[in-house]
């Protein structure tokens, strides 16, 4: 927040998990008494599938930790550094369909009716 263009701009959106760090008035207070500018907004709770690196974390989950019968640590950790390695081969990027113009029309949106920041 301290770099450009973060500092100077009039709002910055931070979107979060649900996560219990930063989830709640007391941590919400914090970050916006810290940073004038920024806006939090929390996904929905079960949208993991729009975050990237949750969707990174729940294919490991299936692909290597299930089932869990893991002999020792260096095995998981072999198991989760051979998959990474394979899957740096295999994976597709993700195509997002929300584009640069959607998010214009959503911040215009909601400099016009700035009663739905509080929804969000």
């Amino acid at each position: 927040m301290s770099q450009e263009p973060y500092h100077s701009a009039r709002i910055v959106f931070c979107i979060m998990d649900n996560g219990s760090s930063h989830h709640g008035d007391t941590s919400e207070a914090r970050l916006i008494n810290r940073w004038k500018n920024l806006f939090p907004v929390h996904m929905a709770i079960h949208a993991i599938w729009l975050n990237q690196v949750g969707i990174f974390f729940s294919v490991v989950q299936r692909k290597v930790l299930t089932p869990g019968d893991f002999k020792s640590l260096s095995g998981l950790e072999t198991r989760i550094l051979k998959f990474q390695e394979h899957y740096e081969i295999v994976a597709n990027p993700f195509e997002w369909k929300f584009t640069r113009e959607d998010l214009n029309k959503l911040v215009v949106k909601l400099t016009v009716q700035p009663e739905l920041c509080a929804a969000a």
